[in-house]
This record gives C-alpha cells, sequence and structure tokens, in this order.
C-alpha cells in the first residue's frame, strides 16, 4: 500500500504511538475497509499526490486501520463513515477529523492540523464523549422502555419511501425484526423496500444502503454481517406470512453468503463495489467481461456466527438443506479455528504470520453465544460452546451491570470502556436465549441487569436500537419455550419451529439423559413453557398449535 499511496503507512500498534511521543507530532489515522470505494479512490488521488504524501510522511506519523479489523479502533475514532481521517495525539487522543478528503481539502487540513499543534500541542486533543461519561444512566424496566420505542417505529417512518428516517436509508434488520410483531406493516413494506431497491438479482445478497431517502445513490458493497442479518430479518417475515416474497430473497442471499462469499470454511467479509451501477446494472453474461469487485476473504468470527445464526433460521422455517448444511460447516470452522471452547476465548479472525488478531470482542462473542444457541435449537448441539464463550465473557467483559466492548487494554483509547448498547443488547438477548434453553436463571439475571443500565437513557434513544425493546420485552414477559422430547428434524421439532413467534426458543432432546433442557418430557411429546407455567403435553403438531394459542391469548 506504501507504493501505491506514496504515503508511508505503519500498522496500528504502540510503536507508532511512541514514534509520536518520540518525534513529538500527531499521528494521521486513516480507517479504510476493503469493501469501501471512497477509500480506494483516495488512495489513488489523495495519498498519491507528490506534496500531500511528502507532507504527511515528514509532519505526521501515519496509521493504517481496517476497520473490520479493528472494531474498536473504528468505534472510538469513526468521523461518520469512511473513509475516516483523524489526528490524534501521541497519546490517541483526537485533534480533528473528517471524511474523504480530496487533494485540495487534504493540503488545507494538514496546514490548519499543523497550525494546531504547533499552538496548542498535546492540550489541543479530546477524549470522545462516549469514552468519558463512565456507566450509562441506569433505571427500572417497565413497560415504558418498550411503548417509546415502539412509537418511535411510527413516527421516524417515512410513509412516502418505507424505511425509516428521511436521509440514507440502511435496512436495519433488528429494528425490523423489532416491528414484525408489533408494526407489521411497517415491518414488510420495509423488507419490500429493501428487496426493491438493495437486492442484487443477479448474484443474490444485499447491497449494504442507499445514500437518499428514496433508496436510490445505492452503495454496492456487500458485506457479510448485513447480508447475514438481512436473510435473517427475511426468514422471520416468512414465518409470520409464509410469503414467497420473504422466503425467496432470504434464499437467494443466504445462496450470496454459501457462494459468492464462501472461502471454503466460512464466510468471507466483503465484496467491494467494483464498478459500482455499470457493474451491478450489468447481465450476468456482460458481469464477466467486467473487472470483479474486490473480496476480502477474511473469515470474521462475529459475520461468521451471524452467517450460521440466519442460515439456521432460514433452514429451521422452510427445511432447506443446504442452508442448514453450510451452517454446520460454518460453526466447524468458528470452533476450530477461532473459538478456544476450553476457555471460551474468542478470536475476531485468523491472523496471518505478520500480525494479530483481537480477541474477547462484545461483537463477535455475543453473536457467537446466539448462533450456538440457535444451533442447539435446529442440530441439537452447541450448548456447551455457547455456555463457554457466555461465562467468560461474564468474567471478562461485564464491568458494573454492562459489558464493555473488549479488553481494556492497548495503545491510544482502547484501554477506556466502552459500552456499546447494541452491543450488550445483543449479548443481553443471547443470554436470554441461553437461559431458555437451559433453565439457568444466571444467565437472565445478568441479561436483566444488562438492561437497567441503560434504562434512564429511554427518551433518548431512537428506532436504530429498538432491539433494545426486544430485550425488555421478553425481560418483562418471559421467554416463550417450547421443549420436545423428540429428535431435530421429527415432526414435532420442526412444528414447533414454525411456530409463529421469531422470539421463542426451541429444545429439542428433551427426552435424553443429561440432556441440557429446562423441562424434561416424556419421549415423543412436547410442552410450552411460558412464564413460569407449563402446558399440558402434545403428541402432534396441531396439539401443540393449540398449547400455544393457549399461551399467547393467556399474555393477551
Amino acid at each position: 500500500m506504501t507504493d501505491a499511496t506514496r504515503v508511508e503507512w505503519r500498522p496500528w500498534g504502540p510503536k507508532a504511538f511512541r514514534e509520536a511521543d518520540e518525534r513529538g507530532c500527531p499521528v494521521l489515522l486513516s480507517l479504510s475497509a476493503t469493501w469501501c470505494a471512497g477509500c480506494h479512490e483516495m488512495d489513488a488521488t489523495t495519498y498519491a499526490e507528490p506534496r500531500v504524501a511528502a507532507n504527511v510522511n515528514e509532519w505526521f506519523v501515519p496509521v493504517r486501520v481496517d476497520v473490520d479489523r479493528r472494531p474498536r479502533v473504528r468505534e472510538r475514532y469513526n468521523m461518520g463513515g469512511f473513509p475516516t481521517t483523524a489526528f490524534l495525539t501521541p497519546d490517541g487522543e483526537l485533534l480533528t477529523g473528517a471524511g474523504y478528503l480530496g487533494v485540495a481539502g487534504m493540503r488545507q487540513v494538514l496546514e490548519s492540523v499543523g497550525e494546531l499543534w504547533r499552538e496548542e500541542g498535546r492540550d489541543a486533543g479530546r477524549v470522545p464523549r462516549a469514552l468519558t461519561d463512565g456507566r450509562p444512566p441506569a433505571g427500572d424496566l417497565s413497560g415504558a422502555v418498550e411503548r417509546h420505542l415502539t412509537g418511535q417505529l411510527e413516527s421516524a417512518y417515512d410513509e412516502r419511501h418505507a424505511g425509516w428516517g428521511t436521509d440514507a436509508k440502511f435496512p436495519l434488520p433488528r429494528t425490523v425484526e423489532f416491528a414484525l410483531t408489533r408494526d407489521r406493516d411497517r415491518a414488510l413494506r420495509t423488507l419490500d423496500a429493501v428487496r426493491d431497491h438493495l437486492a442484487d438479482d443477479v448474484a443474490g445478497g444485499f447491497f449494504r444502503f442507499a445514500g437518499a431517502r428514496d433508496w436510490s445513490d445505492v452503495a454496492y458493497e456487500k458485506t457479510a454481517d448485513t447480508n447475514a442479518a438481512v436473510v435473517r430479518a427475511f426468514a422471520h417475515a416468512y414465518l409470520y406470512t409464509g410469503a414467497a416474497a420473504y422466503r425467496e430473497p432470504a434464499a437467494a442471499a443466504a445462496g450470496f453468503l454459501t457462494d459468492e462469499l464462501w472461502t471454503g470454511y466460512g464466510v468471507g467479509g466483503s465484496l467491494g463495489p467494483g464498478l459500482g451501477r455499470a457493474y451491478y446494472a450489468a447481465p450476468a453474461a456482460d458481469r464477466a467481461d467486467l473487472d470483479a469487485p474486490r473480496r476480502d476473504r477474511t473469515v470474521f468470527a462475529g459475520a461468521n456466527a451471524l452467517a450460521a445464526d440466519a442460515l439456521l433460521t432460514l433452514a429451521a422455517y422452510t427445511d432447506d438443506a443446504d442452508s442448514r448444511e453450510y451452517a454446520d460447516r460454518i460453526l466447524d470452522g468458528l470452533t476450530r479455528d477461532l473459538i478456544d471452547t476450553a476457555t471460551g476465548r474468542v478470536r475476531h479472525f485468523r491472523p496471518s504470520d505478520d500480525e494479530t488478531a483481537p480477541g474477547d470482542l462484545l461483537e463477535d462473542v455475543s453473536r457467537v453465544v446466539s448462533a450456538f444457541v440457535r444451533a442447539a435449537g435446529v442440530l441439537g448441539s452447541g450448548v456447551d460452546v455457547a455456555r463457554a464463550v457466555a461465562d467468560r465473557a461474564i468474567d471478562r467483559l461485564r464491568v458494573d451491570d454492562s459489558f464493555v466492548d473488549g479488553p481494556r487494554s492497548g495503545p491510544a483509547l482502547l484501554d477506556r470502556p466502552f459500552r456499546p448498547l447494541d452491543g450488550n443488547v445483543e449479548m443481553a438477548l443471547g443470554l436470554c436465549d441461553l437461559a431458555a434453553l437451559t433453565g439457568e436463571d444466571r444467565y437472565r439475571t445478568v441479561a436483566h441487569e444488562t438492561a437497567a443500565a441503560f434504562a434512564g437513557a429511554t427518551d433518548r434513544l431512537g428506532v436504530q436500537v429498538a432491539a433494545y425493546g426486544s430485550l425488555v420485552g421478553r425481560l418483562q414477559r418471559g421467554t416463550t419455550t417450547i421443549v420436545v422430547g423428540d429428535e431435530p428434524g421429527s415432526d414435532l421439532h420442526r412444528a414447533a419451529w414454525r411456530v409463529a413467534d421469531h422470539e421463542k426458543v426451541v429444545v429439542p432432546n428433551a427426552h435424553r439423559d443429561g440432556a441440557p433442557t429446562p423441562h424434561r418430557v416424556a419421549p415423543g411429546s412436547a410442552v410450552v413453557l411460558a412464564d413460569g407455567d407449563v402446558s399440558e403435553p402434545a403428541t402432534t403438531p396441531d396439539e401443540l398449535m393449540t398449547r400455544v394459542a393457549a399461551v399467547a391469548e393467556s399474555w393477551g
């Protein structure tokens, strides 16, 4: 990259910050991604301009970070999108920053930062507010949380174009999942817009977002985590509607994950935009003659766990054998390469010989817990991995009743605790599922304390974190758990997964000795657990649906 850009990039690490300290100069931090078209354009123009490169090399210590490989750096220094150009003190405090900069803009910024540094030095640095506020505002869990976020589904909805917000449109799959049981019409209309505007009809998969309110100005990159999350949301929509309009896009995107992004043992990180509209508007036969988009073949733990979760969800609702098989292969790859099943440690990715990979990231462990709980419900195995990873996360990442985003160590501001609400919600939802699967209330207790740690900020929450409403609702009402005394794949087990509740937990093999189950049942039967009550046994799919309907009626 140095030859292409003329900038002498250093890797992220303490050595670069020591150099800045010794030279008495700021750090220029470039946050980039394989899938980011603007990042590559900036390399080819701005950083390739001789005077810009010379000034950067002379006045700063330039550091390049791949945001997918270093998500904790991304979250601390992101200036609103990528590329990000951030200027830091040798201690890692923020001087200023910007997004994409052309040659003229970069020259101006370099001059102004240089002047700021000469006049104020390290005193000009600041720590972002998210890292200085300490603990989030705690509060009591009540129905007000769910009501507020349900209200946001309506107030923030774009009735003309669908989706939430009036600027760029993102799929917001977690928000869709929250809305499916509270505002289904808006949820389905949003998925219709995602399907109509963000789906690649040729190769499958979904683009990351649209830059305009009407879903135009599409950003043509396709990332693994976006696609996995959207597959799951479409699968849930199919569960409620039975409509091919939601099953088929889910299946096409699942095919994209297991074909276009498949590495042989897992799902690669992303497929870049390539030639953008010109490439993706071309029919399949013509695409072969065009330059292929950049492909990141890195197998990231969190993205692959999310992909396994989505594929298993689709398989459970549709009996799709390919989705089940690939999910199983992903889980095998995770336990072989990225998860230490004895200690519960999760590596973010498998590093090459000349790099290291971060571990114990909340983004990864929360998804791993959920994926292996899902695997236990669909395939009949996985609970031991979910337990090991959850227990380590509770031990290592839980501080003052909520979770920090990773180990509190590293250069610059990585030693400052950061408590992302979305990561805490994902972790707590996984713990709710694990508690329902195993009957171990300690996981639900941690989930409750985690949710309460943010409840004092309810009135500030927007539709983007609607999953917090799902979490609080489940903690107040409990989780519907269907305990099946039969093998995975039996008619009774398949019927349990077809129950129209995407937040339920299904526990197979509950007739076996030693099986991790909250309730033992006789072979060939199933019961529904809800709010401490146990239904009468069901021995046929029809009887099971009757039991579930009775529970739903009792909950109102």
